[in-house]
């Protein structure tokens, strides 16, 4: 997380103790308990109680900027403050909604997902194979090249079962992650954080899965190596538990 500094930048001559606990303890170690709750779900209690109390001014602005920054689309920003009016009063609402309106007036009306690649299309062909939504966009063909590459594009919680890419003589696969925020792992070892940049090479007869986390879209290239005798074999899914426990 970013290092807050506004606690100083505006107190520091005058209240200079306030000053260091709304920055070094309040967003220095409270906000950046990121293996507790993650920034986003920070960021959607802390305008849920705004909105609670009436403050309506330019912390709550701060505060829908930051969840805009920490992976709050529009839509769900939305929903926030939709299903927050009926407990925090209608004319509440219409204060946070004019100023959410202004935070998010750069944002096109449809969200767009699928980094530079796209999202492509519902993946309905294995959709048995996946827990959530994924979609799919083909950028070779198999007719014209003996190496097949994707991008697969993960809903926020979606992943894939577990799978094995088998493989006499070579085969396997290499995924290059585009966007958003996703898991990896491997049967047996700790599971690998993945963001834009990132590539991971599986080697054939590996048991593994891969998806995106619970509060973020997630794309990757996945690309086919070519070997012999290659086969996907789909395993047993990825548990609730399992998943809500990493």
């Amino acid at each position: 997380m970013k290092k807050q500094t506004a606690g100083r930048d505006s107190l520091e001559d005058f209240a200079p103790k306030f000053a260091e606990l709304n920055d070094d303890v309040l967003f220095g170690e409270v906000w950046s308990r990121e293996d507790k709750l993650s920034l986003r779900d920070r960021s959607l209690i802390t305008i849920c109680i705004f909105m609670g109390k009436g403050l309506i001014d330019n912390s709550l602005k701060y505060h829908l900027i930051n969840a805009k920054n920490n992976g709050i689309t529009k839509t769900e920003m939305a929903e926030i403050i939709t299903h927050a009016a009926f407990y925090a009063g209608w004319p509440n609402a219409w204060a946070v909604f004019n100023m959410a309106k202004e935070v998010y007036a750069d944002d096109n009306i449809d969200e767009e997902h699928g980094g530079m690649f796209g999202l492509g299309e519902p993946n309905t062909a294995f959709a048995k194979y996946f827990i959530g939504n994924s979609y799919l966009k083909p950028l070779t063909n198999p007719k014209e090249t003996s190496i097949f590459i994707a991008n697969v594009t993960f809903e926020p919680a979606c992943r894939n079962n577990w799978h094995i890419h088998k493989a006499t003589n070579g085969g396997g696969q290499i995924l290059i992650c585009t966007d958003g925020k996703g898991w990896y792992q491997e049967e047996g070892k700790e599971t690998i954080s993945l963001e834009p940049g990132m590539v991971i090479t599986i080697a054939a007869n590996v048991k593994h899965w891969h998806g995106a986390k619970k509060d973020s879209w997630f794309s990757h290239l996945a690309i086919e190596v070519p070997g012999e005798n290659t086969e996907n074999i789909w395993c047993e899914p990825v548990s609730d538990e399992e998943y809500t426990n990493l």
